[in-house]
């Protein structure tokens, strides 16, 4: 079972799940389930049975209150209904380098994390590094014309369909608490990133990289969200996914 599966890690979950020859359902409103506030009855139905569930849903937001009530909402919700009907693995993607920084959406991420683990639910919390996708998505939310705004960010990306190999791998080995965190190969910024990505596409942008105020920025900027040394590492590297078949599957 995959929360938030048509994402940009969770489509890559469904992918890798499915050529190892799992039988994958995408919980979605489509397909009559909401954890936003959807009748338990239904939610159960949708779980009852699953081997695991992997949860990588997301908010758009950066208010440390909206993130917070969203991730504290679906969470629940989604731990309680497996509770429920006996699901013996939950799998939580989440951010490395975010302890310091319960701030903006970390602070829902972090809120999630504390749920996970206080749960009667067996679980896993994977923690990944920011996504080579990120890159694409400030200059979707950040840009006005030509010129992007990029907060100054310290961090070693990797690219999101190895997040979900790594995602499913856990989910296949069973819980332990929490899994070994994921980064990239590579040290970089996100101005970087864009201004690559920008030249790469010859979009013609102008990337201007601004530090943000506040302890969230201060958390994107210490390099902190490189994650740690006993990290696994990726293999592609930004430049190299950039022309790969990784970004547009």
């Amino acid at each position: 079972m995959v929360c938030g599966g048509t994402g940009a890690v969770g489509r890559h979950v469904v992918r890798v799940a499915g050529g190892r020859g799992h039988d994958v359902v995408v919980l979605s409103r489509s397909a009559g389930v909401d954890l936003a506030g959807g009748p338990d009855a239904a939610l159960d139905a949708a779980l009852a049975g699953a081997d695991a569930v992997v949860d990588v849903l997301g908010t758009p937001t950066l208010s440390a209150r909206g993130s917070v009530a969203f991730f504290t909402a679906t969470t629940g919700r989604l731990l309680a209904a497996e509770h429920r009907v006996g699901v013996p693995h939950h799998v939580a993607l989440s951010i490395v380098g975010i302890d310091g920084i319960d701030a903006a959406y970390y602070a829902g991420k972090l809120a999630q994390e504390r749920l996970v683990a206080s749960a009667a639910v067996p679980h896993t919390v994977v923690r990944a590094a920011q996504f080579h996708e990120f890159a694409g998505q400030i200059v979707s939310r950040a840009s006005l014309g030509p010129v992007t705004l990029a907060p100054r960010t310290l961090t070693r990306p990797v690219a999101a369909a190895e997040v979900a190999e790594h995602l499913v791998g856990v989910a296949e080995a069973g819980p332990v608490g929490r899994a070994p965190d994921l980064v990239g190969p590579a040290d970089d910024t996100l101005a970087g990133m864009i201004r690559r990505l920008s030249a790469h596409d010859r979009a013609g942008r102008r990337v201007v990289e601004v530090r943000l105020p506040g302890r969230y920025g201060a958390g994107l900027a210490s390099g902190a969200l490189r994650g740690g040394p006993g990290a696994v590492r990726g293999r592609l590297t930004f430049d190299d996914w950039l022309g790969s078949a990784a970004r547009v599957a």
